[in-house]
């Protein structure tokens, strides 16, 4: 193997992805390995599109948002559209994860409450223990 291209499996390796995830990245054209007979061979803007993808898809974008954005990188303005387009996703991404977050907070205080209610009313149903 040379430092330029990598193998399916040192690929899985070092990100912590399985073959049949990287299969079909390959299968939606987010990443183009050289083929060579039925090996697969990642080069270096491989790798850095994996690392984008998978940031992307952590953060909860879509996929063809990740395709999008990737697809803007040859653009020739030196990626400036590219970043903008990011930016633009990302602010999005965060307004929602914000709000989706509030309404969890505010879902696990309303839990709390109820559940501090219910052990108060099951503590007052409970037979005295005493009588016997």
């Amino acid at each position: 193997m040379s430092k330029d291209t990598m193998t399916i499996r040192e690929m899985c390796d070092l990100y912590g992805v399985t073959p049949r995830t990287l299969r079909f990245y390959e299968a939606k054209e987010l990443l183009f390995p050289i083929r060579q007979g039925q090996r697969r061979l990642f080069t270096r803007r491989d790798r850095a599109r994996l690392k984008l993808i998978l940031r992307g898809k952590r953060f909860g974008f879509s996929l063809e948002e990740i395709r999008q954005l990737l697809d803007l990188y040859d653009l020739g303005d030196g990626q400036f559209t590219q970043f903008a387009r990011t930016l633009e996703i990302g602010r999005a991404r965060l307004a929602t994860m914000v709000r989706q977050r509030d309404e969890l907070n505010e879902a696990i205080a309303d839990l709390q409450e109820q559940l501090r209610w219910g052990d108060t009313m099951l503590q007052r149903m409970q037979p005295d223990r005493k009588a016997g």
